[in-house]
């Protein structure tokens, strides 16, 4: 499942515009916030193959996610 997820994530970096890819990436961690709890931030960012930097954004997307679901985000919708 992990690894479906991750291709999904990258399919979807692939396919957003250059302006639009920083957005992305924020709306696809939230998309699979939960479904990638178990996770280092240097796993995600190796994985998808993204410069370890991004880990932080990883680890903030995946603590605002529980906030959004509470105040009413599907993430199904995403």
């Amino acid at each position: 499942m992990e690894r479906l997820i991750i291709e999904q994530i990258k399919q979807a970096l692939d396919e957003a515009p250059r302006n639009q890819y920083m957005a992305e990436l924020h709306l696809q961690m939230i998309k699979y916030a939960d479904e990638l709890q178990d996770i280092t931030a240097k796993e995600f960012c190796e994985e998808v193959g993204l410069k370890p930097s991004y880990g932080t954004e990883f680890s903030k997307m995946r603590n605002l996610t529980s906030r959004l679901k509470q105040a009413g985000l599907d993430v199904d919708k995403i």
